[in-house]
């Protein structure tokens, strides 16, 4: 017997989306066989190739559905020549007919309730049919109050969500940015919901190769997540003067669009006795490594990379993105309150900023122990906390906490 777990992202910009579910795999894979006895095993169904270069743990696997992107007119195919109509329904049929066939026990969505345009309602109609709990995981910030709100309204607002999920788990630390008291999470959803710690401590990593990435130390990290927005940042990166002595490894993302790589590469090219120290790729499957051994980072503010970066005591410099959202400006304001980034807008972004910025930071080490980190930890027990009695091998769970609250209650206290 084992419990099947599946989780979803719909991944139309960023792959934060996936690499966030992949930790919780890892998380889920390490702790449910020892709080219930039984083997774990789990579909993590995704929207971006790029998503399947991480690996999984043994007895999970991928399900990439075609992929959407996000435009000005809103959401458009990123590849297939079919309409817009047509890839939904490619889209939500497929994930529906995968989670029927894995009928998991516990389905786990990252942010998006209800998928693109509600392509993941036919598949929670079966699962709540079939009694599969339902978890929507969010990260720490959403957006600005009012946009939030607005989300929310759209989707059919808090009832809605109630009546397929069971548990909202909020990816963060209450201390630091609680969404409940900013009006983000609708008070009606406030019940059901647990603050987890930032998903840092614990991720995975991937063994070193003969073809993984590798930077001499000492070295400077830029990272600009998927890369659809980062060209400025890795421009202004190529062009910073470096500290005496140091590489430095810029990744430019998976999405990043072939003509802001291009300009990155032109840089780096002209850079002169810089040159040889600047190394330009678009993606890496060992991130937490580099952010790790760097001298210092430079990022964009999104929540994967930011969880990424607090695991460490890396200096680390966030230029947020601003154009579509204010959830990066909002999450790095408040880690820099905790004193655990420095942020810099991206109005005030030039090669000149960075050039002093690194020249001071890797110098130095940043503690990050006010903040909660260790979310990862937790995963486990709340998964079990969500599995009911007859999941198999939760039966077994429940009795032995049952038989613990009986011996305790057996025992005296002492007066």
């Amino acid at each position: 017997m084992s419990i099947t777990v599946a989780m979803y992202s719909h991944d139309s910009v960023g792959l934060g989306h996936a690499r966030r579910n992949r930790a919780l795999a890892h998380a889920l894979a390490a702790d449910l066989p020892r709080i219930t006895g039984q083997r774990v095993r789990g579909l993590l169904i995704a929207g971006h190739p790029g998503a399947t270069a991480d690996t999984l743990p043994e007895g999970w696997d991928w399900l990439v559905l075609p992929g959407f992107t996000r435009t000005q007119d809103g959401y458009q195919c990123r590849s297939l020549d079919v309409s817009t109509e047509r890839l939904w329904h490619l889209r939500s049929s497929t994930a529906a007919a995968a989670l029927e066939a894995m009928s998991p026990d516990l389905l786990i969505v990252d942010r998006h309730a209800f998928g693109v345009d509600n392509e993941l309602l036919p598949a929670l109609e079966t699962l709540r049919a079939v009694g599969t709990r339902c978890v929507l995981g969010m990260r720490e910030v959403l957006d600005s109050p009012d946009v939030a709100r607005r989300e929310w309204a759209r989707i059919g607002g808090p009832r809605a969500v109630s009546h397929y999920y069971d548990s909202l788990w909020i990816y963060g630390d209450r201390s630091i940015y609680d969404p409940v008291a900013t009006g983000e999470i609708p008070p009606e959803l406030a019940g059901r919901t647990r603050f987890t710690g930032y998903l840092s401590h614990g991720r995975p990593e991937d063994p070193l190769t003969r073809s993984s990435i590798r930077a001499e130390q000492p070295y400077l990290l830029t990272m600009v997540g998927g890369g659809s927005d980062g060209g400025p940042i890795g421009l202004a990166a190529a062009q910073a003067t470096l500290p005496e002595g140091h590489q430095h490894l810029i990744l430019t993302g998976p999405q990043m669009p072939a003509a802001d790589h291009d300009r990155i590469l032109d840089a780096v090219r002209s850079s002169g006795a810089e040159r040889g120290r600047i190394r330009v790729t678009r993606y890496a499957p060992h991130v937490p490594m580099l952010v790790r051994d760097a001298a210092a980072v430079v990022s964009m503010g999104g929540y994967n990379s930011l969880a990424e970066i607090m695991a460490t005591t890396t200096p680390a410099l966030i230029v947020p993105r601003s154009a579509r959202r204010q959830e990066q400006p909002r999450r790095a304001a408040a880690l820099a309150a905790a004193g655990a980034v420095e942020t810099l807008p991206p109005e005030q972004l030039t090669a000149e900023t960075l050039t002093s910025w690194y020249a001071d930071a890797a110098r130095r080490r940043t503690v990050r122990d006010s903040v909660d980190l260790d979310g990862l930890t937790r995963i486990g027990d709340f998964a079990a906390d969500e599995l009911p009695p007859d999941t198999p091998g939760a039966a077994a769970q429940f009795a032995a906490a049952a038989a613990e609250q009986n011996h305790e209650r057996s025992i005296p206290h002492a007066r």
